[in-house]
């Protein structure tokens, strides 16, 4: 599947060593004002080539929005976003054409389909994500007419996991951190894998501030749930953590339970939702990447023949994939609310009479 969502939905298409990639996003409401400098911008903090943190891949990631915009608004209709490849090295991928990278979806790709584009991975690339983060900016711009805020950052990396969650900060980090005491010692392990030829894990905060009481579809579309599966699809996430997530296990219901008084609730150990509904609270998540498969060390491995094998991987990489992955996670949580938002709006008798009939009134 190459679709997401249900109400406010997208599908992404193309390759990482292909001509372009992009999505179409559909069920974006009709009059929402298209800021394409704002889309733009989102862009850049996920493109490649900007710092000694990311890989050292060249491209600009200009969005070419080819429908469902007019004299800058939303029309209703699907709206498809293009962001052309400028800087494929497809040469650099030469010595892995017939064997499977170790830890890649070479392997997985090559017995489901038969055939693979080895071509840094192709489909399967994180060069993907980039189309997710445009689909994401249109989401944003709804929520931003709502007042819902998505928030991200780097809580963690190799291990070195920092107390302050400071989302402002994160803003202007090079690596998104949101705790600028670990912040040195968090580049300085990237770079010390770096310069090794290795790769080293991450962990990506999430916040959505002002969503009320009462997103999410249960049983089967429960807002957590879809939250969740929107993280662990985006690439080299392991695990995703709701709230105080594995916490939570470690601990006693009378610990673990949020008092409710007439002020709101006194902690946010689920998270902000209960029984996969929002409870209008802050919605917070932590999102799991492993190292980069990606690394210059030889390796062993098999050829597509079932031949044993050793070699060393060429190309640029990301030495730490959360770094801009944070960006996704964000995206990601932009896009399940505003169509969580649009799934709710019919949810009760009332609901339907205000929105067919108040204005007549």
């Amino acid at each position: 599947m190459n679709r997401f969502g249900e109400r406010f939905a997208f599908t992404t298409f193309g390759e990482s060593h292909g001509v372009a990639l992009g999505c179409v996003v559909d069920g974006v409401p009709a009059g929402l004002a298209i800021d394409e400098a704002y889309i733009q911008s989102e862009m850049d903090r996920r493109k490649p080539g900007q710092n000694a943190f990311a890989t050292a891949r060249q491209e600009g990631d200009v969005v070419q929005i080819f429908s469902g915009v007019f004299e800058g608004m939303s029309t209703g209709t699907p709206i498809a976003m293009v962001i052309y490849n400028g800087d494929q090295k497809s040469k650099d991928y030469e010595n892995v054409k017939n064997i499977f990278r170790p830890g890649h979806a070479d392997f997985t790709y090559f017995h489901k389909y038969g055939l693979r584009d080895h071509r840094g991975g192709g489909r399967s690339s994180a060069r993907e994500t980039a189309s997710r983060v445009a689909a994401g900016a249109i989401a944003k711009l709804m929520l931003r007419e709502l007042g819902i805020t998505c928030k991200s950052g780097v809580c963690a990396v190799s291990g070195i996991e920092g107390a302050l969650e400071d989302f402002a900060y994160a803003s202007s980090s090079e690596i998104f951190a949101l705790d600028p005491s670990v912040e040195a010692a968090q580049k300085a392990a990237i770079l010390e894998a770096k310069n090794a030829h290795d790769s080293v894990g991450g962990v990506v905060k999430v916040r959505i501030d002002g969503v009320g009481v009462g997103l999410g579809e249960p049983m089967y579309y429960k807002l957590d749930s879809v939250l969740a599966s929107a993280m662990m699809g985006i690439n080299a996430a392991k695990a995703v953590e709701i709230g105080d997530g594995v916490e939570a296990a470690k601990k006693r219901g009378s610990q673990n339970n949020d008092a409710l008084t007439c002020k709101g609730f006194e902690s946010n150990h689920a998270g902000g939702i209960l029984g996969g509904i929002s409870n209008g609270d802050a919605i917070t998540l932590k999102v799991h990447f492993k190292p980069t498969p990606s690394i210059f060390i030889p390796q062993r491995t098999l050829s597509t023949s079932g031949e044993a094998v050793e070699f060393a991987l060429k190309g640029r990489h990301d030495p730490c994939v959360a770094v801009r992955g944070s960006v996704v996670c964000e995206a990601m949580a932009a896009l399940v609310i505003a169509d969580m938002l649009l799934l709710n709006m019919g949810r009760t008798l009332e609901g339907l009479k205000r929105h067919y009939f108040e204005k007549s009134s």
